[in-house]
């Protein structure tokens, strides 16, 4: 009985003609969107949860403090509300970062008459304290302290980035949704063809006793093979643009989000398309099924 209901299913698939590779083509068009938005989600996803990790707000001090300055004054930041960690860099320290960010340059600094960098406390907000008004306050209650001479840093642009991820996203559901429902459509119309053409077989089949589901389940598997053939061009397509892309944009991904690669979909989120592929077939199948009396 199953190896007749395949059958039929490809039969009615060779049937549909071009309606039924225009439904395949349609259900490719929504997956390859949603996936490349998806992509796109992801790997800002990644750098938005990197630079988080980054976050430091930084306290320029007046002067460089005592050994026992500097830890009274480390013991009362540390004390403060959302800081998980306290690090201090003196004007030595700052001097050779200096040197070592100039590269070859670094000569210039040994014509200097003295160091002008001030020592600094490199402050790193706590897990949940990264978001712009927590950091903005952390900020506002540093600058309050007597030794600071200025504060800097926050988190606006990690913000930024996580606006455009989940902007991303709804963008890619909108556009994905759009097509997919144009896609249930054309199957819903390859299937009724279909359905209209095997007409007097079908009255056939239930004059010799056949059953409902023996009659119908060929058009349900019908637009599950459709849409099945939609998820693996649309993966292929997608794998394809990331082979192609990946090697040449991941430069830019390191100077602009710091990624050193750029990211795959996971197996779990294959899977996802494939099986979103199967219910968009399966869908343009039972609408059909509901719309034609045969």
């Amino acid at each position: 009985m199953l190896s007749f209901i395949v059958s039929e299913a490809l039969v009615d698939l060779r049937r549909a003609g071009r309606v039924g590779v225009s439904a395949i083509l349609l259900i490719t068009l929504s997956l390859t969107a949603l996936g490349g938005f998806w992509l796109l989600s992801l790997n800002l996803g990644r750098a938005v949860g990197q630079w988080r990790d980054r976050v430091r707000v930084v306290v320029f001090l007046r002067e460089e403090p005592s050994t026992a300055a500097l830890a009274d004054l480390t013991r009362r930041v540390e004390a403060l509300d959302g800081v998980q960690r306290v690090r201090y860099v003196g004007k030595a320290e700052a001097l050779r970062s200096l040197r070592q960010s100039l590269g070859s340059q670094a000569g210039v600094v040994d014509h200097l008459p003295r160091n002008p960098l001030p020592a600094s406390l490199e402050v790193t907000p706590a897990e949940g304290s990264t978001t712009p008004e927590a950091t903005r306050a952390l900020a506002g209650r540093l600058a309050a302290f007597p030794e600071a001479e200025e504060v800097q840093g926050g988190a606006e642009w990690v913000e930024g980035l996580a606006r455009w991820q989940r902007l991303f996203q709804i963008v890619g559901l909108a556009v994905g949704a759009v097509l997919a429902l144009a896609a249930i459509l054309t199957v819903t119309t390859a299937t009724t063809l279909v359905l209209h053409a095997r007409r007097a077989e079908t009255e056939i089949m239930r004059l010799v006793g056949a059953s409902e589901s023996v009659i119908r389940l060929p058009q349900l598997l019908q637009g599950m093979v459709q849409g099945l053939l939609g998820a693996v061009v649309a993966l292929a397509l997608l794998e394809a643009a990331y082979a192609v892309g990946a090697p040449r944009l991941e430069p830019l991904l390191q100077l602009t989000l710091g990624l050193a690669r750029a990211a795959f979909l996971s197996l779990l989120q294959i899977l996802f398309l494939i099986a979103g592929g199967a219910l968009l077939g399966a869908l343009g199948g039972l609408l059909a099924r509901g719309r034609v009396t045969v």
